[in-house]
């Protein structure tokens, strides 16, 4: 791999070399043995912020220089190596310095106004004035307060920002998040399930993918047919729920299971089907709870307002069964054959 010359990297502003930095970054993704380097929309996706402004992060002729909790976040997503972290970090604190620089202080005298606004008559050097302390003095007193103001400043911008980009609903009153709640204010609901010939995609798919897991021989094609309506009834009366083949918001909290790392088998395909379908920028559906696995998860919980704990508990499989993207058809490992109905109506 063939990168800039140091020397050339030290000619450059502290904002184009964090540039260079995080494009490197993102450009070597996919140089590991079986890696894979996500689109800048998958990416910026999983950032929780839009693809044009990633676009400038990456871009070093572009004035917009990423924040430090976007670089962290770029570095942890595209496994960058590990010494340069801190590399970028001194670039984002070199770029925040020199900006509260350019705002606070500049290259000549203190103007006079700012003396005398800070309490006193004197002139703008020398030895005339009334004040007991000389114009030095003032002026430095100025340039700390201004630079205290812009850090300030720079600090309630940035937790705008990542608000903005990172809402979160009330917690409750042992101070866990009250699960995942959309814009309206109005709590989650469980999609309902039942039986009809269209191919139901994910959702289908994840059913399925948990009944099996309950030890129901059912096709996981995305088609809820009779078999599949057979395996739910049987379940439900299994469970003291009522019998009517629809997967609802009582059949749904008894079907899906707490998983986490080193879990395996059908309801963790059902949980990486679900997660790489939430427009993140892919998920392995291996049926393996691997580490990428809980990492991903802890994005999406974060993204949605649940504890980040790379977990998958009640509430998360219901965030995650509500926010899926529109359905474009099977996934690609399972085009080939194309899936069939498993006996529709």
């Amino acid at each position: 791999m063939v990168h800039e010359p140091e020397a050339q990297d030290r000619g450059q502003r502290p904002g184009e070399r964090l540039a260079r930095l995080l494009r490197r970054w993102w450009e070597e993704a996919g140089s590991a043995p079986g890696g894979t380097r996500p689109t800048q929309q998958a990416l910026a996706s999983r950032l929780g912020i839009d693809q044009t402004t990633l676009s400038r992060y990456l871009n070093p002729k572009h004035a917009s220089t990423a924040p430090l909790r976007v670089v962290e976040a770029l570095h942890a997503h595209l496994r960058a190596p590990a010494a340069e972290l801190a590399q970028a970090r001194e670039l984002c604190r070199a770029v925040l310095e020199g900006n509260s620089g350019q705002v606070a202080v500049g290259d000549g005298p203190e103007p006079t106004d700012a003396a005398d606004a800070a309490g006193g008559t004197g002139g703008t050097g020398g030895t005339g004035g009334h004040g007991t302390s000389g114009p030095p003095g003032r002026y430095r007193w100025v340039r700390l307060a201004l630079m205290a103001a812009v850090v300030v400043l720079a600090f309630v911008a940035g937790a705008a920002v990542r608000d903005q980009y990172a809402p979160r609903p009330p917690a409750t009153a042992d101070g866990v998040a009250a699960g995942a709640v959309p814009a309206s204010g109005a709590p989650l609901e469980w999609p309902l399930l039942m039986k009809r010939k269209e191919d139901q995609f994910t959702r289908g798919r994840a059913l399925q993918h948990l009944l099996r897991a309950h030890g129901y021989e059912v096709k996981a094609d995305g088609f809820f047919g009779n078999e599949t309506q057979d395996a739910v009834m049987d379940f439900q009366r299994g469970n003291n729920l009522p019998s009517d083949g629809k997967v609802g918001e009582d059949t749904w909290p008894e079907l899906v299971m707490p998983l986490g790392r080193g879990a395996d088998g059908h309801a963790v395909l059902a949980l990486q089907e679900l997660l790489h379908n939430t427009g993140q920028g892919g998920t392995e559906v291996s049926g393996e709870f691997t580490a990428a696995t809980a990492e991903d998860l802890r994005f999406f919980q974060d993204r949605h307002g649940l504890r980040p704990n790379g977990r998958a508990d009640v509430d998360t499989w219901l965030a995650l069964l509500v926010f899926q993207r529109p359905p474009a058809g099977a996934p690609a490992y399972q085009r080939s054959p194309s899936p069939t109905p498993s006996t529709p109506a």
